[in-house]
Parts: structure tokens; C-alpha cells; sequence
């Protein structure tokens, strides 16, 4: 009833605010995050990730780091290569993943939507614990928020973005979690 999802690791980020009044999420928006890029490939960098979207990430562990560490942002959701599932923000409260952002002509999409970080990049393929643990999610999303859509980070900001990339698989996230086709207008 708090908006927190009862199967992922709570981390708390204090970037977020409160939706504006009224609003209801209608939209999710689908990420990919490594850091540093292409650490997610030692399977032990999802921690950074964490600290990043709870303002601890440390600027002397890697030169990334430093370039990024006072950058103030947050998703919902993370899901880690292994399949775990972080949430960093309430689904009722406006995280900070999308930043100058437009959805079928809708500005500032952190207003409606529900951000989801993947572990990955565009360049390497998506794992498939981290299908299923989306699959599940998006299961107890779309009870909450029947009139959900989906789009790509690179849908919503396509002049600054390219993720989730071309590796996420759209036809098996739809086939998968049974999404009609009309909730994906991009994909």
C-alpha cells in the first residue's frame, strides 16, 4: 500500500519528490546502467549502482566515478544481472531516471512513469534471470496500473539516448509478460 514491491532489496534514494497532484503512473520506461561502463560484466558492480542513486558512490574508486558523483538521480527499480531486484523510490513518489523527456507528446515523463534499470549495456545481451525478474515485476505493475504503457529510455529522450539498446528484447518482454501489443506504441 506504500508503493514498495515485497521481493526486492529496499534501498532508499533520497532523490526523489512527490508527483504532481492527481497523477497516477501510466507509463514505464526501460533503462540500461553499468558502472563504470561495462563493469556489470565482473558481476560485482551493481553496488556502485546502488550508491550512485543513494549519493554514495565513491569518486575515488574509479575515474568514471568522479565525472558522475555528484549527479543526483534515482530509478525505481534495478535488476541486477543476477536477477535481484533493488527499489531505490515508492511508485507512488517521482523518481529522477528520465530527465528531458517527452511521451506521445507529454513533457516531463518523471511526472507519470515508473523508471526500470537493467544491468547491462547497449552493446551485450540482456540475462535471462533478468527477463524473469522484469516479467514478475511488470506482473505486479500492471495489477497496480492496468492502463500501463512501455517505452525505451531511447523513446522518451531519442535526441540524448539510446537505451535499453538494441539487445532488449521487445517481442520476448511482450510474448513473455502477455502486454498487448497497443501498451508498447514504440518497441
Amino acid at each position: 500500500s506504500e508503493g514498495w514491491i515485497g521481493n526486492a532489496l529496499w534501498r532508499v534514494s533520497p532523490n526523489q519528490d512527490f508527483r504532481p497532484e492527481d497523477i497516477q503512473p501510466d507509463l514505464a520506461v526501460i533503462h540500461h546502467i553499468s558502472l563504470p561502463p561495462g563493469g556489470f560484466k565482473s558481476r560485482e558492480s551493481s553496488h556502485y549502482i546502488v550508491d550512485f542513486f543513494q549519493n554514495k558512490l565513491d569518486p575515488d574508486q574509479h575515474p568514471y566515478f568522479a565525472e558522475i558523483a555528484d549527479q543526483k538521480v534515482s530509478s525505481h527499480f534495478l535488476i541486477a544481472r543476477s536477477g535481484e531486484l533493488f527499489q531505490f523510490v515508492s511508485i507512488h513518489k517521482k523518481a529522477w531516471h528520465a530527465g528531458v523527456s517527452s511521451f506521445l507528446g507529454r513533457e516531463k515523463c518523471n511526472d507519470f512513469s515508473i523508471g526500470i534499470e537493467l544491468e547491462g549495456d547497449g552493446e551485450t545481451p540482456f540475462e535471462e534471470v533478468q527477463y524473469e525478474a522484469l516479467n514478475n515485476l511488470i506482473q505486479k505493475l500492471a495489477g497496480a496500473y492496468p492502463q500501463l504503457q512501455f517505452a525505451g529510455h531511447s523513446d522518451i529522450a531519442p535526441d540524448r539516448k539510446t537505451d535499453p539498446g538494441k539487445y532488449f528484447d521487445w517481442k520476448k518482454f511482450q510474448k513473455e509478460t502477455g502486454i498487448s501489443p497497443d501498451k508498447l506504441p514504440f518497441g
